[in-house]
């Protein structure tokens, strides 16, 4: 049974850093690319970021290039997200997801219909 459990979640205030986890496990994560998409109150499901099975591309939002980072440990089936300098346009529930792909990370994978799995989120609130 495939798992991706989301951690790290919390209130922060504006200009303020957090750190996502995404633990995975079922799954042999170097399969996987593997991306962050997340979804504020009211709104549409949006895309965050991806980093390529091997860690070699990532590829990012323009809402959140230069300011989030995210990287991967294979041997600790392990995704992260770096966000910092954050603002209230940032609240939102984040998502883990995993996309079964050797390719490097592109526009392609921000695509919602290409993932395979699903974490059920963290919310991130940012106060201003």
């Amino acid at each position: 049974q495939v798992q991706l459990v989301e951690s790290g979640g919390g209130l922060v205030q504006a200009g303020g850093s957090l750190r996502l986890s995404c633990a995975a496990s079922g799954l042999t994560l170097r399969n996987y690319a593997m991306a962050w998409f997340r979804q504020a109150p009211g709104k549409e499901r949006e895309f965050v970021a991806a980093i390529s099975w091997s860690a070699d591309s990532t590829y990012y939002a323009d809402s959140v290039k230069g300011r989030f980072t995210i990287s991967r440990d294979n041997a600790k089936n392990t995704v992260y997200l770096q966000m910092n300098s954050l603002t209230p346009e940032d609240t939102a529930v984040y998502y883990c997801a995993a996309v079964l792909s050797r390719v490097a990370a592109g526009p392609h994978f921000a695509d919602s219909a290409r993932v395979n799995y699903w974490g059920k989120g963290t919310l991130v609130t940012v106060s201003s």
